[in-house]
């Protein structure tokens, strides 16, 4: 039975808590190796995750310069001790990486690597990664500790990756569920109206010689109709335009995109911001997002004269809170279909974040949605002033 020191126990512990809050999958695998390198003391790391066809759909390095990573060039195809590694689920440990009996050779610009450890990253019996570790700095060779310890890595890792590539999963699902509900949109709502509009048009110009009122009375409904057409179409594109958050920020793009809904859809708009950062792209797109399927719930299915947006930082965290004088609902009963699906997606948006969702909603008294999602720490360089 193998015995692991308290140093090593303590050293795995901290390294996989590093990794633990992460759903991004190429920040995990960044965050991975960054941890492995010094965890043994190599002065050199990487971590690849196979395509299925032969290559890496990511291999991310530590402890090579950019120039050097730009000029060994493209993603590494898989060959030698490299794809050793995603056939056996065994370490491997060899004290001059040249003499092993699999090792090919490197491109021309790489750097030169004597140790190596590499250990697969195993999730239920299939290999969905491996790290690959030289140049023990101030040894000749990796330990047994050494392996024992990114073996221990390796186990939170698999699990690490394979809850990434879930959440992966689950926005590609929840993105496809989105562009089918504005397909429903546009053909249960905006496709009905227009085919009223061409009916009430021909009924209109049928009666204008043989009754003039009639075909006014016709034409009054026709603009009705149009403009009720209109509000459809623009509700639909405002939700289908891109927002500009590079070039705005969060909350100038929150704050447009509330006023535009707030015109369309005339409603009584009080928006507040009072926060101090940016939030990195990835995060303020999702944030973003829970707001504006929020907005939407409302414009759909609140039947609200006033609306407000607020977003703050409050003790370390950023708050978006989203309120309504709508008819509400009660939330112990079931939900409808249509807000359920949108409910879903912020929850789970919030989830990728490392926050929470929370829903409060009293029937004839309006709904509540407030986000609250902890800042990214300014020393790892996520947060911009």
């Amino acid at each position: 039975m193998i015995s692991h020191s308290p140093t090593l126990l303590r050293a795995v512990h901290e390294a996989a808590l590093a990794i633990s809050d992460e759903l991004r999958l190429d920040v995990i695998l960044g965050r991975m190796i960054d941890v492995a390198r010094p965890l043994v003391d190599a002065r050199y790391g990487a971590l690849g995750v196979p395509d299925g066809e032969g290559g890496f759909a990511r291999f991310i390095t530590s402890g090579m310069t950019e120039d050097q990573i730009e000029a060994i060039g493209p993603l590494p195809r898989q060959h030698g001790l490299l794809a050793l590694m995603l056939e056996d689920p065994a370490p491997v440990r060899y004290p001059d990486i040249r003499q092993h009996p699999r090792f090919e050779y490197w491109p021309r610009t790489h750097p030169t690597m004597k140790s190596f450890l590499g250990v697969p990253i195993v999730y239920r019996s299939e290999i969905v990664g491996a790290f690959y570790l030289t140049d023990k700095e101030g040894e000749e060779q990796f330990t047994d500790e050494d392996e024992q310890a990114i073996v221990m890595l390796a186990a939170h890792a698999a699990i690490a990756i394979q809850n990434a590539r879930l959440f992966e999963l689950s926005r590609e699902l929840t993105a496809t569920e989105e562009r089918n509900r504005l397909a429903r949109e546009l053909h249960d709502s905006v496709a009905q109206t227009l085919f009223n509009i061409v009916l009430e048009s021909e009924v209109a110009a049928s009666l204008v010689d043989s009754d003039p009122m009639a075909a006014r009375e016709r034409l009054s409904q026709l603009s009705e109709r149009a403009r009720e057409a209109s509000t459809e179409i623009r509700s639909l594109i405002f939700e289908l335009r891109p927002a500009d958050l590079a070039r705005d920020g969060l909350a100038t793009t929150l704050r447009k995109h509330a006023e535009a809904i707030a015109r369309v859809h005339s409603l009584d708009l009080r928006f507040d911001v009072r926060i101090e950062h940016a939030l990195p792209a990835s995060q303020a797109q999702e944030v973003f997002r829970i707001a504006q399927e929020a907005l939407n719930n409302i414009t759909r299915h609140a039947g609200a004269t006033q609306v407000e947006v607020f977003l703050s930082e409050k003790e370390g965290r950023l708050l978006l809170h989203i309120a309504d004088d709508g008819v509400g609902f009660d939330t112990r009963s079931q939900l409808s279909r249509s807000y359920s699906l949108g409910l879903t997606s912020m929850e789970e948006r919030a989830k990728g974040l490392g926050g929470r969702l929370t829903l409060e909603s009293v029937p004839g008294r309006g709904t509540t949605v407030t986000l609250s999602m902890p800042l990214p720490h300014p020393s790892r360089g996520e947060i911009e002033p």
